[in-house]
């Protein structure tokens, strides 16, 4: 099941293809990157979908407003309910990503389970960013 279709250019950017990974290993980086991820997802978890977007990589924000955004994701999660349980599936460093400019990627994805979805991957790709945080570039539900 394909869920956040809507979402456009901000998943698509960052979740087309498998990330082309890294030469040397980037362990704290990709550390750094699932805490800001897991924070950004309590913000979702908990409906607080403007706050997600305020929080978000300048990709996700500039594809999308504020306000579409809110609309995207509160449709998709509304119907899946209130989140159950959330397993690292794997979090993989990236320099490169298809549609998406060069620069540090992470992408995460997680094994969910919704109360009312009992299995779902989320992707959710973290960007680092000039301000020198990591943020939450794209998210995708499967």
């Amino acid at each position: 099941m394909r869920v956040l279709a809507g979402f456009g250019v901000a998943v698509s950017l960052c979740l087309l293809a498998g990330p082309a990974m890294a030469a040397d290993d980037q362990p704290s980086k990709v550390e750094t990157a699932k805490n800001a991820a897991q924070t950004w997802l309590e913000l979702v978890d908990s409906k607080s979908y403007d706050k997600s977007w305020e929080t978000a990589a300048s990709l996700l924000q500039g594809a999308m407003p504020k306000e579409q955004w809110g609309q995207a994701v509160g449709s998709v999660r509304g119907p899946l309910g209130g989140l159950v349980s959330r397993n690292l599936q794997s979090a993989d460093y990236a320099s490169e990503l298809p549609g998406a400019p060069d620069g540090e990627y992470v992408i995460i994805r997680d094994q969910t389970v919704f109360e009312n979805k009992r299995s779902a991957v989320e992707t959710i790709t973290v960007r680092h960013e000039q301000d020198q945080n990591w943020k939450v570039a794209g998210y995708f539900i499967k």
